[in-house]
This record gives C-alpha cells, structure tokens and sequence, in this order.
C-alpha cells in the first residue's frame, strides 16, 4: 500500500538521492564535452597535418637560369602561329636549355637539376616574347623533384648540397601547373586540372540523370502511389539502396554500362551513369521527406480554388518541398564528388595526361587521382597529394555549405 504521507525533501535519503542525480547530470555533460572535445581534435590535427604536407603542393622551386638562344634557328614570323609549339621543339629549343643548364650549374649536375618540364617554361617565355631569341637572358624555370624537396626542408644530403650551392639562385612562386596541367611521371609537372574537370564532368551526367529521376519518383511514390504490397517493396528497395556499399554500384557499372551497353572505359560519362545509380536513392528519400513535411491543408487550399492534382503537385507542393530536396541532392552529389571505389572498377585509374575535352573522352576524376599519386614511391608526390586532398575538401566543404545555405534561406517553418 502507498504512503500517503508527502515526500520530506529534507531527510537524509532523499539529499543523497539529489546529490546522486546532480551527480549523474554533470558526469554526462563531462562525457558529452569530452567526446565533442575529442572529435575536434582529431579534426583539427586531420587539417593541420594535411595543411602542412600539402602546402608545398601550390609552390614551386625555381632557378635563374642564364640562357642563350642564338643557337635555336627559327623564324620569328612562325612563332604566331599554331604551330608555333611543334616549330620550337624542332628547332632545338630543349637542346639549347640544356646546353645553358649544363654550362650554369656544372657543379651541381648541370642539366639534371631541371624539372622535365623546364623547357616548356622557355617556350612559353620565348612566344610571349621573340626577342629573347637574339639576346641573353636569364629566366626562373623549375627544379628537379628532389632539388624542390630539399629546397622545403625535406631532401637527400645530395639534394641539400645542391639547395646550399645554388640558394642564391633559387626562388619560390605559385605552381601553376599543379592548377592547370593533368596527371605526370615527373611530380614538378603533375596537376589537378585533368582530374578536376574529370569529376566536372562526371557530376554534371550525375546531376543530369539522378535529380529529375529522384524527383519525379519522389512525387509519385508519396502523391500518387497507391498504398499496397508493391509500393512498400518499393520503399524498402530504395532504403536498401540507400545503403548499399559503393563498390556494388561499381560492379553494377562495369556489368551493365561496359559489359553490356559497351561504353568507352574510363570515360566521364560511365563514371557519371554509375554514380548517378549510387545518388539517386539518396535524392528520392530526402526528397520524399521534403514532400512529407508540406502541410495537407496546402494542397486542401488548392483543390478548394480548383486546382488539377497536377497542378496541386507542381504549383504548390513541389515549390514548398524544392529546398528540402536540393539539400538531399548537394549532400547527395558531395557523397559521390569523394567516391573512388565505383570509379576504380569501371576503369577510371588509368594514366590520364591530358585534361578530356568531350563526355566520351578517357578521364579520371580527382579521388582517384588521389587514390594514384599516394601510390607512387617518389617524394614529390607525397605534398602533390595532400594539395589535391585539400582541394577536394574545399570543394566539399562548398558542396555541403551551399547545401547549408539553400536550407537556412528558403526554409518555410508551418
């Protein structure tokens, strides 16, 4: 039988069983702040450590390197043309540089301490400017991959000899052709812009084909689907999906896009078509839950002026449900911007050393690339791959922002 008689918050038992709960509350905010603690630290030394290997990735190291060009016999008018490129390679122009590379720095390996790539500097130089041709000059090109990696701090006892007899000649500068070239033997000459404009170009046949398809199987699935054992098949299937580890989706490309329909490999647009099956799960549950949480009496207004049902979907529900479903699909895309499984198994990996031009063309995207250089032995691509890490983070970090914004600017509160 209960005590009638009301509880004495003032005994002894009952303070301890307050100080007990007191007790209880503060331990678990301690453990609530100890994990978030906890997470942000191993975030923060995740960013620094990338940060700091990374950083040597946008910079490069450059000798001033005396030059004579007389010896390279070609007529100024050629160099306005297109052929301009193929006129001065013919002419001796990597000769010449080496001659001058030999001759300078005799000492330190003549030749060998240039980046392959450093006549290439040269002929830009010599095309924005003919004169060079008839006079002297002394121009910055790029080092070799192990003269750039002692001149950061992180080299061979040979290497460093090399940066101490030549520092004042050295200098540093924006690499840009880790921003504008594509992947390379040489790490001085490696770049992200073939992979970059690889993933462009996938996420565009992604983004093609997951949101309009998403979308409209949202609509049906939650407007007009009838309520019955096939749908809910359906709904589980795509939960399922949802789920399904992303090298599945690969395997699924390489039997049905390669093996049956016989795409090109290692083509954007396989690469795409495959991610596209992988996101499109994502874009129809958030994109369902966007059209859940319109409210009935939105479409009971509309019906009540007359509206068609078609036009209470498109004109009212859908309009109200569209920033919920492009949150889903930005997280969604950002999912599949980071994916590299299902791009290895439909041939993605392949040696790539020109930016593609078309859909069809051979690419690679930049989580493969990634995938690649952290796979190469030579030094020069260890801070080539925590540049490219960076870059996809920033890119992921804008995908997901944007989504963060479209939320918070048209989000409609009922």
């Amino acid at each position: 039988m209960t005590d009638p008689r009301p509880t004495d918050w003032r005994s002894d038992a009952m303070q301890r069983r307050l100080r007990s709960r007191y007790a209880s509350e503060r331990r678990f905010r301690l453990l609530g702040l100890a994990a978030i603690l906890a997470s942000a630290a191993f975030l923060a030394f995740l960013l620094v450590s990338m940060i700091a290997k990374g950083a040597g990735g946008f910079v490069e190291t450059r000798v001033a390197l005396p030059l004579d060009l007389s010896t390279v016999a070609i007529e100024p008018a050629r160099l306005a043309g297109p052929g301009a490129d193929l006129a001065l390679s013919g002419a001796g122009l990597e000769n010449a540089v080496d001659a001058g590379a030999d001759a300078a720095f005799a000492k330190v390996g003549g030749a060998s301490i240039l980046s392959d790539g450093a006549w290439l500097r040269v002929r830009d130089a010599v095309k924005a400017d003919p004169a060079l041709l008839a006079r002297r000059a002394t121009l910055a090109v790029p080092v070799a991959t192990d003269i750039d990696v002692a001149a950061k701090g992180d080299g061979t006892p040979e290497a460093e000899a090399a940066v101490a007899t030549l520092s004042d000649r050295l200098s540093t500068g924006i690499n840009r052709d880790f921003f504008t070239g594509a992947d390379a033997t040489d790490p001085t000459r490696a770049g992200i812009w073939g992979a970059l404009k690889g993933s462009l170009f996938t996420m565009f046949v992604t983004l093609l084909l997951a949101f309009p398809v998403g979308v409209l199987a949202a609509l049906y699935l939650e407007e007009y689907a009838p309520r019955n054992r096939f749908t809910d098949v359906i709904e589980v299937s795509i939960n399922n999906l949802a789920a399904v580890p992303s090298i599945i989706f690969g395997l699924l490309g390489l039997a049905v896009f390669l093996g049956t329909f016989h795409l090109p490999r290692s083509a954007a647009i396989v690469g795409g078509l495959t991610l596209a099956l992988m996101t499109m799960p994502v874009i129809v549950i958030a994109g369902r839950n966007a059209i859940k949480a319109v409210p009935p009496s939105i479409r009971d207004a509309a019906r009540a002026l007359g509206a068609s049902r078609v036009q209470v979907v498109f004109h009212h529900v859908l309009p109200l449900a569209l920033p919920g479903i492009l949150t889903g699909t930005i997280i969604g895309m950002a999912r599949a911007l980071g994916e590299t499984a299902p791009l290895l198994m439909i041939g993605m990996r392949a040696f790539i050393a020109a930016p593609p031009d078309r859909l069809t063309d051979p690419a690679t995207a930049l989580p493969v690339q990634i995938f690649l250089w952290s796979d190469e032995v030579q030094q020069g691509f260890v801070e080539k791959t925590s540049a490219a890490i960076l870059v996809l983070l920033v890119f992921l970090l804008a995908m997901n922002g944007l989504a963060i914004y479209l939320r918070n600017r048209f989000e409609t509160r009922w």
